[in-house]
């Protein structure tokens, strides 16, 4: 008969680099604009993130950066105090975001007096340059660390069990022993915490003693770091950091362009233009004073947002994002900058954005409180038992007490008859309960979390190392930053994943184009080294080739001499000039060729220009006043009278440009959505139908779509747009609303000149790596910023969505209308439950809105809970966090989010595992998750391997060291009742410290981070392998309690077989505490031998190492005169019982337990169990078709796959 049980199948295949081949992916206009555009959040956000001067600046990306920033601030420092974060749109309150957002008053403003540090101190002494990263002083080290290890509430518990064991009356150890184990663990600890705040304060004395130029009595001379003032002048050369946060006056460009690298502030290697202002451009601070002040917003975090105002000599000038350097930044391509020193020390932006990721707490570790509790009540029931026996005791023996030679109640010292340490009934029995509590304290076991802890750090090393998890593209590792969440990787249920950077490269290049509707994508493209040319005897040429369309280039090359020339040529002018492109001259291994690297924050526009440069429209040169192109060999210079950088609200940018033919001429690149509304349409409709077929056939393989467009502007026009411009600039007030309107006036009546195609191709293995997730039974869901057909898009060809999967779609602007299409979703998902059609959820920002942080969440959860898929397209970086807070907030499922760019942070935070991806956006995802990659792919090895061995290792962890101390408790217990309950030990105080300590402690250790249950080639072939984890089999309150009842009969036989062979016999009690020591270490060792996997060298020197260990310290012990039980061991071991009981004990106390595993694995074998013989027997899997047959599970994704 056929087998109804489900097929345990083969994984789809991870292919090597080699294997792949280019997938395409639909993305939507420019990185940058991965935020929610339509909802008041963002507009509110980016209100007056726009700060232009009378110089010309770039930076297309701050608008959105300084969005992603505040919505990262208010997540990540609780600025908001006790106030709730708020995922909407509607109920964001303005204290969330940084000041850079708001126009500056004389509250939230400080006043720096250029020059003149002292009158820029005298009112508020500003923080100097001095900066210190470490945790403690010499003074503090103590307390503090102390104070900082006793949040644990176990370190509490064995204090007061160590200070109650210092009272006479309470006495049973000696007062030494019982403060060792604890000394020893918080004294690890303090060194491991000193050692690391002393490389912090090496550090800190290395950056603090370094030299800077710093103007003295109108001189530059050298200064120490941690001396620079607020308000001082400061010279900085080529390749330099800065010291602290600058406004730029001056460099040693003619134009005042300053070049910076901010790798060490947000891991972005691509060069960013600083200007100074043309006020401050010719002054000489050694030759002229400068005098004056800056009006500036008070320290906050957003490092791509500065709000101020300069006065020089009289006249005030705006200073924005693009006039600050801030402390960090390296200074390149540039022979010296000087600036005023506007934030020093701790208040530097970098300084204020140093905290790292908040703290968490595993899943494992919170369970295991709960047991720890179970525990705790279980000692009060044994304490309880003991002292009120002991009371029945005295009761019946209260006319014997004064006699009895082992509870002597009488003394006659002295020739005085009284008490001798008798208090009465109640005080004694109280007494004894205290007694039990500390002869019984390691019920609770203090090892378990200094064991935990070397477990972790054995575990991160393993998968630091993991060779499997090696990025060869960025040359990075795995990166384990958070070592207290290792286990929660082998629980997964929910991966929330950004889509570009993290599922594609975020590496544009140039596919296609539509111009003056013509579509230039069917065309053979050619690979191309590239256009050259030459200038002062040396060839340029672009350092990235590009395929061109051989007709299009045919075109380009023909001239404007035909109306189709001049739009061809109009459309690439505008692809060279409409961006913020830096070009840098680098050289090649021909000495006769130098390479243009072109430098800028956006790689679609690093795209588009190569793309102009390869149809000979090269950009050579651009300044603040002018750019420089080579147009199919001739060099023409192009006067830059304003550009209106790219924001979220626009979702547009745009440069006016004075031609060589002196026509004035506005350029406008942009999303469709806004596009299409500024075109003329009185004028060649047809183009416009054209153009956007174009467009949607380029979404539809997945490209990456931007429209251009173009005007010109006469006389009049040009002159109102350039008062009005200058006049915007220079505004004190509402100055980014203002500027708003300018753009609008010129952004009109465009003539459409075509649009482009970008190609964002997939990483490596994602389709592969999503296929094995879903399979595994995790829910991933894509949070994105593109548009939603570039979501559908992406998620086809990552195989996230299917084609028979039904497709729920909620585009909704009003809140009405979101509450509609939740409840005819929610009808439909039932009927697609009732036919086992697997449901996808596509929704975007707008909708979110309105159902995030209102009554309609709840439907919201119910929907999305039971979907397969969910897609939250145009969403903003808040509200990515709220669909994460969603599931974690409703659910007990573990959530895992991935990302790679600083519009990702807050989701990383939220998540109960945070991964951050080493990608083309910088490092402040990295740098605010547990975990890094170098790729999504790599979750699969991190899961399915790590992640379950994690789990599985801990678990058996905890359980075993529950067990290990239950049985030594028990032992213990069973004394006390055949004594009498007078508490009196067997054992020496010395064995039971080391028990836990030596005796047993490093099996469990080698264990945890050693053994692994099944092997990587078969957690990766199988993914259902991964379902355990999600399912808690490895720890659970069942497991728990079949442990504590194998537990009470180990002890059992641990206590009585010995009393028994002993019975009526010379052999004192502690020789018999000798051999009770032995025979349950050797027991509770055999026990773990039994249940390892995988065995080595390592794990026998370990465990059979430790009985040895054992033996030994028991003679040591045992041949000190002074100590009890002297010569103790040597009496038992001359006895045939000894060797018996040795022989008998481990054997009688392990039946139980193979018994039971035997035929658990016989007659229900679980998937592990099945795997593993698998593996044994190899040749039943390995051969293609073949599968392994799984058990049922009442989870219902564990269904047959085929």
């Amino acid at each position: 008969m056929a087998s109804s049980r489900p097929l345990l199948m083969a994984s789809p295949r991870i292919p090597s680099s080699h294997d792949f081949q280019s997938i395409s992916t639909l993305n939507d206009l420019l990185k940058p604009a991965s935020t929610d555009f339509n909802n008041p959040f963002e507009s509110s956000v980016n209100s007056e993130s726009i700060v232009h001067s009378s110089s010309r600046r770039t930076g297309t990306s701050y608008q959105r950066r300084a969005s992603a920033s505040n919505s990262v601030r208010e997540m990540n420092f609780g600025d908001l105090g006790s106030r709730s974060v708020s995922y909407g749109s509607n109920r964001v309150e303005s204290e969330g975001f940084g000041t850079s957002q708001k126009e500056i008053n004389d509250e939230d403003a400080r006043l720096i007096y250029i020059n003149d540090p002292a009158k820029t101190n005298a009112k508020y002494e500003f923080s100097n340059n001095s900066i210190r990263t470490s945790k403690y002083s010499v003074i503090s080290f103590l307390p503090r660390n102390l104070f900082e290890q006793f949040h644990r509430v176990a370190y509490i518990y064995f204090l007061l069990i160590a200070i109650l064991n210092q009272l006479p009356q309470l006495a049973v150890f000696g007062r030494g022993a019982s403060i060792l184990p604890l000394a020893f663990v918080l004294f690890v600890s303090a060194i491991k915490d000193a050692y690391e705040d002393l490389r912090r304060h090496r550090s800190d004395r290395v950056e603090n003693n370094r030299l800077a130029s710093v103007l003295v009595n109108g001189r530059f001379q050298m200064k120490k770091w941690k001396h620079i003032q607020v308000g001082e002048i400061i010279k900085v050369p080529s390749d330099q950091s800065l010291p602290c946060d600058i406004v730029l006056l001056s460099t040693s460009d003619q134009t005042g362009v300053a070049y910076v690298q901010t790798i060490n502030i947000d891991g972005e290697s691509n060069l960013k233009t600083r200007y100074a202002k043309q006020e401050t451009l010719l002054k000489n601070p050694e030759k002229e004073k400068i005098s004056g002040f800056i009006k500036c917003e008070k320290p906050n975090r957003n490092i791509y947002g500065f709000l101020a105002n300069m006065e020089i000599d009289g006249k005030k000038m705006p200073l924005g994002p693009t006039n600050v350097i801030l402390r960090g930044c390296e200074l390149k391509n540039t022979e010296w900058a000087i600036g005023v020193v506007v934030y020093a020390g701790r208040e530097t932006k970098a300084m204020l954005n140093s905290s790292g990721a908040p703290s968490k707490r595993s899943r494992l570790e919170t369970q295991m409180n709960r047991e720890i509790i179970l525990l705790s009540l279980f000692l009060v029931v044994l304490c309880t038992i003991v002292s009120t026996l002991f009371g029945i005791w005295l009761a019946r023996h209260k006319d014997e007490l004064n006699t009895l030679p082992y509870y002597r109640k009488k003394t006659f010292a002295g020739g005085k008859e009284e008490d001798y340490n008798y208090y009465g009934l109640a005080p004694e029995i109280f007494f004894t309960f205290l007694m039990s509590v500390i002869v019984f304290q390691i019920m609770i076991p203090i090892s378990l979390y200094i064991s935990m802890e070397l477990v972790r750090v054995g575990q991160s090393y393993f998968m630091v190392r993991d060779d499997d998890m090696y990025d060869e593209a960025s040359h990075s590792r795995f990166q384990c930053r958070a070592l207290n969440i290792n286990e929660d990787l082998g629980q997964i249920k929910y991966v929330f994943s950004d889509k570009t950077g993290t599922l594609t490269e975020n590496k544009m290049e140039f596919k296609c184009a539509s111009i003056y509707g013509a579509d230039y994508s069917s065309g053979a493209a050619c690979e191309k080294v590239g256009y050259t040319v030459q200038v002062d005897g040396q060839v340029l040429r672009p350092k990235m080739k590009v395929k061109v369309d051989p007709g299009l280039e045919r075109l380009a090359k023909s001239g404007k001499g035909t109306h189709e020339g001049k739009c061809i040529h109009d459309f690439f002018v505008a692809l060279a000039a409409c961006n913020t492109i830096v070009p840098i001259l680098t050289d090649s291994n021909d000495p006769t060729v130098r390479l243009i690297d072109y430098q800028g924050e956006s790689p679609d526009e690093q795209a588009l220009v190569y793309a102009a440069a390869a149809y000979g429209f090269m950009l050579l040169e651009r300044t603040s006043g002018h750019i420089d192109i080579d147009v199919l060999g001739e060099r023409l210079r192009f006067d830059v009278l304003g550009l209106h950088e790219f924001d979220s609200d626009r979702k547009r940018m745009s440069v006016v440009l004075r031609c060589p033919d002196n026509i004035v001429k506005v350029f406008v690149k942009g999303a469709d959505t806004t596009m299409f509304s500024l075109i003329n349409k009185s004028l060649n409709l047809d183009v416009i139908h054209a153009t956007e077929a174009h467009i949607q056939k380029y979404s539809s393989h997945g490209l990456r779509t931007l429209v251009i467009g173009m005007r010109e502007l006469n006389g009049p026009e040009f002159e109102q747009w350039q008062s009005s411009y200058e006049a915007s600039s220079t505004a004190l007030m509402g100055r980014a609303a203002k500027l708003h309107q300018v753009a609008s006036s010129v952004e009109k009546n465009l003539t459409i000149l075509g649009a482009s195609g970008i190609e964002d191709k997939l990483q490596q293995g994602v389709p592969e790596a999503i296929e094995s997730l879903r399979i595994a039974g995790i829910k991933v869901w894509v949070l994105t910023g593109d548009k939603q057909e570039t979501a559908i898009s992406i998620g086809y060809s990552s195989k996230l969505l299917t084609g028979e999967m039904t497709q729920i779609i909620i585009n909704s602007s009003r809140k009405e209308s979101c509450r509609r299409r939740l409840q005819e979703a929610l009808d439909m998902l039932r009927n697609c439950t009732r036919s086992s059609r697997p449901v996808a959820l596509i929704t975007d920002g707008t909708s979110l809105v309105y159902i995030l942080d209102s009554e309609l969440e709840e439907e919201l959860f119910l929907l999305a809970s039971e979907c397969a898929v969910v897609m939250c397209c145009r969403v903003a970086p808040l509200q990515k966090a709220g669909i994460v807070a969603l599931i974690k907030n409703r659910t007990d499922d573990m959530t895992l989010a991935i990302g790679d760019g600083a519009n990702d942070v807050s989701m990383i935070q939220v998540a109960d595992v945070g991964v951050g991806i080493s990608g083309q956006e910088g490092r402040q995802a990295v740098m605010a998750s547990d975990f890094a990659v170098g790729q999504f792919r790599f979750l699969v090895p991190l899961l399915f391997v790590h992640g379950h061995w994690n789990y599985q290792r801990m678990g058996y962890l905890i359980l075993y060291n529950f067990y290990r101390n239950s049985v030594f408790v028990l032992l213990m217990f069973w004394y006390t009742l055949f004594t009498d309950y007078t508490l009196t030990t067997a054992i020496t105080e010395w064995s039971s410290m080391l028990y836990s300590v030596i005796y047993t402690s490093f099996p469990t250790i080698a264990v945890g981070i050693l053994d692994k249950d099944l092997s990587r080639r078969t957690l990766l072939r199988y993914p259902q392998l991964y379902r355990p984890g999600q399912r808690e089999d490895c720890y659970n309150p069942k497991l728990f309690w079949i442990t504590m009842v194998d537990t009470l009969w180990q002890s059992l036989v641990v206590y009585f077989i010995p009393l028994a062979a002993y019975w009526k016999t010379t052999i004192d009690g502690s020789s018999l505490g000798d051999l009770w020591t032995l025979v349950v270490v050797c027991l509770v060792n055999l026990h773990l031998a039994m249940d390892v996997v995988r065995w080595n060298w390592i794990m026998h020197v370990v465990i059979w190492g430790s009985i040895f260990a054992t033996i030994i310290c028991l003679i040591i012990i045992d041949a000190i005169p002074f100590l009890p039980g002297y010569w103790a061991v040597f009496h038992i071991a001359g006895t045939a019982s000894f060797w018996l009981c040795l022989l008998a004990v481990p054997i009688a106390g392990i039946i139980p337990r193979f018994v039971v595993k035997i035929l658990s694995q016989f007659l229900c074998p679980d998937d592990i169990q099945i795997a593993r013989e698998a593996e044994k027997f190899g040749h039943l899997i390995g051969r293609g078709g073949s599968e392994i047959e799984m058990n049922r599970s009442s989870n219902p994704l564990r269904r047959q796959m085929s």
